[in-house]
């Protein structure tokens, strides 16, 4: 089931539900896609103001990106569905089948697939925010700040479902490469999240 067709409600319920899915990772991607969405709001309370016309050419191209952005962040939602099913089949198989550990590595690696991409994707969003909130209507900077935060609880929250996964591999050097990679997504990235908050924040000092 997609529950990203389903109310607000019932994807709240499931979520505090035993089911297995939605967990964190989907939890991230829906997170993402309501910051990225909140920039693109900004965007469209900018497009056709007189004031903001000398970056209207701008704003409307980046809408456009925030546009398939937040559809691909809503899409992992299902796709962190179907990556985790592997793994919990695996874990499944007895432990006396010599097959089991290869089978539960390669589970394992196709688990972090799906959170690595969220994060990616939330970088990719925090970098349409930081150009709302600098160029972006002043009346709705309060909700790039927003949108800020949200992404960047999406990109931490997806990180997470990448470690909790990278710590079972046996093979250490793939697992201490995709590790660095979320690092590298997690230091540069919240920085530049902070960043957009404070400065949005100095607006109503």
């Amino acid at each position: 089931m997609d529950m990203t067709l389903e109310s607000c409600r019932k994807f709240v319920e499931v979520l505090a539900s035993s089911a297995p899915a939605p967990g964190g990772g989907g939890a991230a991607a829906l997170v993402g896609a309501i910051g990225t969405a909140l920039g693109n709001m900004v965007g469209s309370l900018t497009v056709g103001k007189k004031k903001y016309a000398d970056v209207e050419a701008e704003i409307i191209a980046l809408k456009e990106k925030c546009d398939a952005l937040q559809t691909e962040l809503l899409d992992q939602v299902e796709a962190d569905d179907k990556g985790f099913v592997p793994l919990a089949k695996a874990y499944g198989i007895p432990k006396d089948d010599p097959n089991r550990d290869a089978i539960l590595e390669e589970a394992t690696v196709t688990a972090c697939a799906v959170p690595m991409h969220i994060m990616e994707l939330c970088c990719q969003a925090l970098e349409y925010v930081a150009v709302f909130a600098a160029k972006g209507s002043r009346l709705a900077v309060s909700d790039a700040g927003c949108a800020a935060v949200c992404c960047k609880a999406g990109l931490q929250a997806a990180s997470l479902n990448v470690f909790i996964n990278t710590k079972s591999l046996k093979n250490r050097a793939v697992a201490e490469e995709m590790n660095a990679k979320a690092n590298g997504m997690l230091d540069k990235y919240c920085a530049l999240a902070d960043e957009i908050f404070a400065s949005v924040r100095a607006n109503f000092n």
